[in-house]
């Protein structure tokens, strides 16, 4: 090798060497980069304080496309096996399951910790009516009472950094499932014991509930004691029971979704003993409640203690569904933090409240600090807030109260509102024994009133103006 000449000419090759590492050092941070999940921060502005939290972010894990595994469309069994073997894979560094263009029969999906189920756009994901499908049974609940049941059609039980997104469609088939909405008496019994368990302490792996009467139909995705999820994207049509399940889950962005469901039970999106979740742009179109917000009923609810907490809502469109946000009547850990804001409902001919809060003597719990701004709406069958400490719906005659306790319920704020029609502003029926303390609604205008605006009892600071 010739020595160099001078100290110019050393310089020079030496910044040419040093250009050459460095171009090889970002080279390999791009390299590594290619198939790392990543978090992404999610920084909330409510009334309260929400800590910053994190979702997963899938953009440059590794792709599973189920084909490569050995998926056939029309083909049941290839298609779930094939889903499981690329949810195995994946889960050891972080990947998306690739659903491509296509409709895939499938049976129940179990999703892992660092795995993201990607339905492409032009993909249909669609769950076999087959309840034999969604055995055998798994840790779930039914209407606030833990037991082990049907899984979920997606499911996802103690995972971490976990995810379902894309412009395609995930489908259930009803042919089995709809046959069960009109639960008959052997359902009715059935749910019957499942109370009487939870009250007595039978443990929850006792409580099976799979047999050929309880019919207690599947959540149709159902993220169970998980943390870090995100759901962005997605249409999902129809749905057995409850459409989308945060059940004892941390950190979840719910984004862009489009939800037709409208069958019985057909709630859009249920947090029940769930903390830190954004909802945002999502479009309902329901046969229940858009959203509703539970923490488990009675026993459940005391003995998990772990409540609702810093729920935000922002910016969607309800097209159908009986309430925009309810608020119980499972609520036995305890609801607190919520805010709506800055939705709309369109004309339906169900929507009954656009705030609903519902509770019974046999609850407990607690709500509190509920801020409802900014919301826009036609006709409401009833009014616009509804607050009803006497909601027992089938369990009145089922079962009698066992144990006594009441729902404090605590500052409540609406303001700018408005809608059309409907009977009331505000019917409040609160508990002689524990009046409700604070309401508030500001700048709230209902258009036509065919009753009268404002119907409470048992209510402590309320105050109301247009």
């Amino acid at each position: 090798m010739c020595p160099l000449k001078t100290k110019n000419e050393h310089m020079k090759y030496k910044s040419i060497f040093t250009a050459i590492l460095l171009s090889i050092s970002f080279t390999t941070l791009s390299f590594a980069q290619t198939h790392q999940l990543v978090q992404e921060k999610i920084n909330i502005k409510a009334p309260f304080e929400i800590p910053v939290f994190s979702v997963p972010n899938f953009e440059h894990c590794k792709n599973y496309d189920i084909r490569n595994f050995g998926a056939l469309q029309g083909d049941k069994e290839s298609t779930t096996a094939a889903i499981e073997k690329a949810i195995d894979l994946a889960t050891k560094s972080g990947g998306n399951i690739i659903i491509p263009p296509g409709e895939w029969l499938t049976k129940a999906i179990h999703l892992k910790s660092n795995v993201n189920l990607h339905v492409s756009e032009g993909a249909t994901l669609l769950f076999s009516g087959d309840p034999k499908d969604y055995l055998p049974a798994v840790h779930s609940s039914w209407e606030g009472l833990e037991c082990y049941n049907y899984s979920p059609l997606i499911y996802a039980y103690e995972a971490t950094n976990v995810a379902i997104t894309g412009k395609g469609t995930v489908k259930a088939d009803l042919t089995v499932w709809e046959k069960w909405f009109t639960r008959p008496k052997p359902h009715m019994e059935s749910i019957k014991n499942l109370y009487n368990w939870a009250q007595e302490g039978v443990p929850v792996e006792q409580r099976l509930m799979v047999n050929d009467t309880s019919n207690l139909r599947p959540q149709f995705i159902q993220f169970n004691r998980c943390q870090h999820v995100r759901v962005e994207d997605i249409k999902i049509r129809n749905s057995p029971f409850w459409t989308l399940h945060l059940y004892l889950t941390k950190d979840a962005l719910i984004r862009g979704i489009d939800i037709y469901a409208h069958g019985h039970n057909n709630d859009g999106i249920d947090p029940e003993m769930s903390q830190n979740v954004l909802i945002e742009n999502c479009v309902f179109d329901q046969g229940d409640d858009a959203i509703a917000l539970k923490s488990g009923r009675n026993p459940e609810g005391w003995r998990l203690k772990a409540p609702t907490k810093n729920i935000v809502i922002r910016n969607c469109e309800i097209r159908d569904g009986h309430q925009l946000l309810a608020v119980g009547s499972e609520l036995s850990g305890g609801i607190e933090n919520i805010y709506v804001n800055n939705c709309t409902v369109l004309p339906n001919e169900k929507l009954m409240h656009l705030l609903f809060i519902k509770t019974n003597e046999r609850m407990g719990g607690y709500v509190k600090s509920i801020y409802f701004a900014n919301i826009k709406a036609q006709n409401v069958k009833e009014g616009i807030l509804g607050i009803d400490t006497d909601v027992l719906y089938q369990w009145r005659h089922l079962v009698p109260t066992k144990v006594k306790k009441l729902t404090p319920i605590t500052n409540i704020y609406l303001s700018n509102i408005e809608a059309e029609v409907g009977q009331f502003i505000s019917k409040i029926n609160g508990n002689q024994e524990l009046p409700i303390q604070t309401v508030q609604l500001k700048d709230v205008h209902l258009k036509k009133i065919t009753s009268t605006a404002i119907q409470n009892k048992y209510v402590h600071d309320f105050s109301y103006s247009e």
